[in-house]
């Protein structure tokens, strides 16, 4: 596959850009093993984008949840209770870690969860609802949550 790259005024262009859901249909959180991918859309329908959510099966606390436009550009991706990441310069970040796409890089980078805007990271389906807030999902889908 190619490499797709953006600008660094794209991407934040389209991280800031209001996300909304495609359907009404009530969504299961995925469970532990299982994974889901959410279609979105600006608000003028002009670009689509993946909410991915994925859940560990044997680590019950350890999901991966990230922002994806172009089917294959990830803007954001926030990692909860896995190992930490090296980023290219060689500092090593625990987790819970959140990448935010960096020209250049892509999501090579990750930085330190931002407490302010994510305050319950134990809670995975608490840290979800940020991460679509950070992410500006302004219309999220509507989930059943199962027991964790």
């Amino acid at each position: 596959m190619a490499d797709i790259y953006l600008t660094q005024e794209e991407a934040d262009t389209l991280i800031a850009m209001e996300k909304h859901r495609i359907s009404d249909r009530q969504l299961d959180f995925p469970r532990p093993g299982e994974r889901l991918a959410i279609e979105l859309a600006s608000t003028d329908k002009r670009e689509s984008f993946m909410l991915d959510v994925t859940r560990a099966q044997i680590k019950l606390t350890k999901a991966t949840y990230q922002n994806r436009v172009r089917q294959a550009i990830i803007l954001m991706r926030l990692d909860l209770d896995g190992p930490p990441h090296r980023n290219p310069d060689g500092e090593e970040i625990p987790c819970p870690h959140l990448h935010v796409y960096r020209a250049g890089f892509g999501v090579k980078w990750a930085a330190t969860v931002p407490a302010d805007r994510y305050p319950d990271t134990a809670n995975l389906f608490a840290a979800f609802e940020s991460f679509m807030k950070d992410c500006n999902v302004v219309s999220p889908p509507s989930f059943a949550v199962g027991l964790f």
